[in-house]
């Protein structure tokens, strides 16, 4: 049966999230996990950074025995021990085929990008599926490493907990922003503190949380280095989003797509994201919804539940 040729797409000038990134994952989780790749074409010598010269020999083959993510990076463990480490960037997509088959089935909600100028490297895979890796602006990247040195990555390196993993909770969070003058947002962001999120998702949590992103970080600590009620609210609101985020299929900004193609819906939930100027949603509150510039990127909130 033939596969249809989805598109993973975000706008040029937005990076993908943890929720973007896990859809990906998700996506190429069926035509990549278990199946040997036939033939690599690299048809640049470079995207963000150079190619090493053994890329293509590395992968050419060789089985992927697993596709995982750390952070924003999607993770494909080889059966050599290698792992070939991807970004999306800014503007990176992957596009999967099959045989002849040009069209997917089924309605699209907006039209796919066509521009094959910008496919810079595509996986044969021996069930002849073909993965295609687009990236107009080449902010991506793709570096292979072995496993056994992934802990001395500089790339992966120094990155903090998985915020949906059994590391990141309360506790864990008043360690990191205990002492910190920063803002409790530039601590979110900050992927020392906790790997992956990213602008969207922490306005939202802490929208979730009522804990304003001016809020100075070390705020959610106790005098004894504890999380109070704060921290524990944040945690849990950071789950909460990105669970729904997660299984709404991604945020659909601008032209991002599902591996179906069909659109992820989370974006229509957002509670202050992009939402300037509207009245805030809790029960009660007559606030409206404002903006402001914070560490060079927008931030959305409610002054008046948002303390």
């Amino acid at each position: 049966m033939a596969l249809s040729r989805p598109v993973l797409k975000v706008n040029a000038e937005k990076m993908p999230e943890l929720p973007e990134v896990e859809t990906v994952r998700r996506g190429l989780q069926p035509v990549m996990e278990g199946v040997r790749i036939a033939r690599v074409e690299a048809r640049r010598r470079d995207l963000r950074f150079p190619f090493q010269k053994d890329f293509v020999g590395r992968l050419e083959g060789k089985v992927v025995t697993g596709l995982g993510r750390r952070a924003k990076y999607l993770m494909a463990d080889l059966e050599t021990g290698d792992v070939l480490m991807m970004h999306l960037g800014m503007s990176g997509s992957f596009r999967v085929s099959k045989g002849a088959n040009e069209n997917a089935p089924g309605a699209f909600h907006h039209p796919r990008s066509e521009d094959r100028a910008h496919d810079h490297v595509v996986f044969h895979m021996v069930s002849g599926a073909v993965i295609t890796f687009n990236d107009p602006r080449r902010f991506g990247y793709m570096k292979i490493v072995a496993r056994s040195a992934l802990d001395k990555e500089p790339l992966l390196r120094g990155l903090g907990p998985e915020p949906l993993g059994n590391e990141f909770d309360a506790a864990m969070l008043a360690r990191a922003c205990a002492g910190k003058k920063t803002s409790l947002k530039a601590a979110l962001l900050d992927q020392r503190v906790v790997a992956g999120l990213g602008n969207i998702y922490v306005c939202e949590a802490l929208y979730r949380a009522r804990l304003s992103p001016k809020r100075v970080a070390s705020t959610i600590v106790t005098k004894d280095g504890l999380p109070n009620d704060h921290a524990k609210r944040l945690v849990d609101a950071i789950h909460a989003v990105l669970n729904a985020a997660i299984k709404a299929g991604g945020s659909s900004l601008r032209d991002h797509r599902q591996t179906d193609g069909e659109l992820g819906y989370f974006q229509h939930s957002f509670q202050v994201y992009d939402r300037e100027g509207e009245k805030c949603g809790t029960p009660k509150c007559r606030g409206i919804v404002r903006r402001f510039t914070q560490n060079g990127r927008s931030t959305f909130w409610c002054p008046k539940c948002q303390k």
